[in-house]
């Protein structure tokens, strides 16, 4: 995580649980995360499964929602666009980089 945000750049949550058809958990994965984390079987489905709709947020959605979540903690601008730009170059699946003008479009159209 962007050590520049001094703890304001904490993973939050998607809310994204997978749920419909076709979103099943791999059970490789699934008996990988019961064997390393001891965890019963039925909860690391669960974990697996929201940390799974987690990263299938757009990059789009995810400066969005962060947008809003910053700006609700009284942010301002000037210290979201480059706080955004670090978050989104170490995630998981990389997102393009964006310019300030492109994330305050992706925000504001």
């Amino acid at each position: 995580m962007p050590e520049s945000g001094h703890g304001i750049s904490e993973r939050p949550r998607a809310g994204a649980m997978l749920t419909g058809v076709g979103d099943e958990v791999p059970e490789d994965l699934l008996r990988h995360v019961v064997r390393t984390s001891g965890l019963p079987s039925a909860i690391a489905r669960r974990v697996v499964s929201d940390v799974m709709g987690y990263f299938v947020e757009t990059p789009e959605e995810y400066v969005r929602r962060r947008h809003a979540e910053l700006r609700a903690r009284q942010l301002p601008n000037a210290r979201i666009w480059p706080l955004l730009r670090e978050e989104l170059a170490v995630r998981p699946v990389a997102a393009p980089e964006l310019s300030e003008r492109q994330l305050r479009r992706i925000v504001y159209g």
